[in-house]
């Protein structure tokens, strides 16, 4: 009977998972960090920057400046981070597209990091206002972004139609309305460069892509 009573009263059993869960799971953790991690440096410092206006400049030109290092390492650490949580969308998702355009949208943020834009729009302080002279490596920027972009778009429309094979509807709908927003972000900016409201719309639709994808790695993180 005492016997009995001891082993009741022992300690419970306690859950663990296994190292390849706890890998998976360790990439997936970069999907947490590495939106808020790159809109907190932009925003603080599109606040802080002589010179910069939110509302005409995209925070591509933060990368350009005495002070455009800061932007270009937020760049790159931003893709490296994107990249890692990739690998671990890879092992979440037993491989597909998803995983691969998210890692484009990784490496297209370290190239874009590499390759500045031109300074524009009067910033820095002292650029004539208007477009300026585009460069080679103002061309690779923006072509680097168009693509990365694109790459993000199609991974959240692709993850919308997985969630609703599986029948979770509100990550079906979340996903898809994503993509569709963040797409007419992109249009916006296409058409209206340099003007105030499709800056400001563009901004905005980043910050909602960054939360999808910040999201996603916490529903993963959560249920694998």
């Amino acid at each position: 009977m005492s016997q009995s009573i001891v082993r009741q009263a022992g300690p419970a059993p306690v859950a663990t998972c296994d190292p390849t869960t706890r890998v998976t799971r360790s990439l997936l953790g970069y999907g947490v960090l590495a939106g808020p991690v790159y809109v907190l440096v932009s925003v603080a410092q599109a606040a802080t920057r002589d010179g910069f206006d939110p509302r005409r400049h995209a925070w591509s030109l933060l990368t350009v400046g005495h002070l455009g290092w800061i932007q270009v390492t937020n760049f790159i650490l931003a893709g490296l981070m994107t990249l890692a949580y990739a690998a671990g969308l890879h092992r979440a998702l037993a491989g597909g597209w998803v995983a691969r355009l998210v890692g484009g949208y990784g490496l297209s943020l370290v190239l874009a990091g590499l390759f500045r834009p031109d300074p524009s729009l009067g910033f820095p302080p002292g650029t004539p206002d208007g477009p300026g002279t585009v460069s080679w490596h103002g061309v690779l920027h923006f072509a680097c972004g168009g693509v990365g972009f694109a790459c993000l778009i199609a991974a959240c429309l692709l993850a919308g139609r997985r969630f609703a094979r599986q029948g979770s509807r509100g990550w079906a709908r979340y996903s898809r309305a994503t993509g569709l927003v963040f797409l007419g972000g992109f249009l916006c900016v296409a058409a209206g460069a340099g003007q105030t409201w499709a800056n400001l719309v563009f901004t905005a639709t980043v910050i909602l892509a960054w939360a999808w994808l910040c999201a996603l790695a916490l529903h993963l993180y959560r249920t694998h």
